[in-house]
């Protein structure tokens, strides 16, 4: 096994673009594990609806990365207190959902730290019955990778703030995510380390105390391609939300200029139907401001954008564009 080192750059659009370069370009008989901390990041399962996984009014506000990784599974809030892994394998045919192979050395290596962890369910990693930790797969060319998340001091109030989206009522056919009890790994150990001690240990142990951990070298040319992926892929907005599935959105909100209620439908991302009621007074009709929307993004930093092009007052009175953002997200 070779470790990728990915000298704890925190752009998990990188890590990501990193760990896909590895799957599809490194040597396949080689396994290649990595460890990857980020900054405050939402990551979407591949088969879901972003939009109904984020509280998009908070990750706006505080400029919380989205991305949408690979593998399937549901959506987790992550901090520079998180440390994932992720071992890059050839598929053998005994792999993919065999989350116990991949986990197994990382068990030990907490149990070695005192932490008493164990693979409950088909993927999630447990101590004293809450969550420590997330599984996934992803499976192409005859390789495998098995990733998942260690909480070890993440900030435990901002995943529930980055992850319910606020009072929004979404109807899709993206898989939910199942919200879990979880604990910090750093509650659990022997004796107390911070997350660079943490990792330390872990490398020791999995690599099972070899005097000099082998690492692969990544080249300029290798980082070139990494980054093209990063663009291409996880910071495409077409990648993050224009996957989702079709889904329809209704959202309402009371103002001093009247009520206001949005109900609209989706798909890949792109308003493809609105219809706006209320009891709000404009002269004009707001069918033309409907029509102004039909095509557009359902991005917050779009739907700014297009509602300073239009005279919003015109057809909600008193209501301004910042109100009617404040409904839509």
């Amino acid at each position: 096994m070779i470790y990728l080192n990915n000298r704890d750059m925190l752009d998990q659009t990188l890590n990501f673009a990193l760990e896909e370069y590895a799957l599809k370009h490194l040597s396949i008989d080689e396994t290649y594990l990595m460890f990857y901390r980020m900054a405050p990041t939402v990551i979407v399962g591949r088969n879901q609806n972003t939009i109904e996984e984020v509280n998009m009014d908070y990750i706006t506000k505080h400029e919380v990365t989205v991305t949408r990784r690979l593998s399937g599974g549901g959506a987790v809030y992550n901090d520079p207190g998180n440390l994932s892994f992720s071992f890059i394998a050839k598929d053998d045919g005994d792999s993919f959902n065999n989350y116990r192979k991949f986990t197994e050395p990382v068990i030990r290596a907490l149990q070695h730290m005192g932490v008493d962890a164990k693979l409950e369910g088909r993927n999630d990693l447990t101590v004293d019955g809450k969550k420590i930790s997330g599984n996934a797969q992803f499976v192409t060319q005859g390789r495998i990778f098995s990733h998942g998340t260690l909480l070890f001091d993440v900030n435990l109030d901002n995943v529930s703030k980055a992850l319910h989206p606020d009072k929004a009522k979404y109807e899709s056919k993206g898989i939910k995510s199942v919200r879990s009890r979880v604990t910090n790994i750093r509650e659990h150990l022997a004796g107390d380390l911070d997350i660079h001690e943490f990792k330390a240990q872990l490398l020791h142990y999995i690599f099972e105390g070899e005097d000099r951990v082998p690492e692969y070298t990544l080249t300029d040319e290798d980082w070139t391609t990494i980054i093209n992926i990063a663009k291409r892929r996880y910071r495409n907005w077409e990648w993050v939300y224009g996957k989702s599935p079709e889904f329809n959105v209704q959202k309402a909100q009371r103002f001093a200029g009247g009520r206001v209620d949005f109900r609209m439908n989706v798909k890949k991302g792109i308003i493809e139907q609105l219809s706006i009621f209320g009891d709000f007074f404009g002269v004009g009709d707001v069918h033309e401001f409907e029509k102004e929307l039909i095509g557009v993004k359902y991005d917050p930093n779009v739907f700014s954008e297009k509602l300073k092009s239009v005279d919003c007052h015109k057809y909600f009175g008193k209501i301004g564009d910042e109100e009617l953002l404040a409904v839509l997200f």
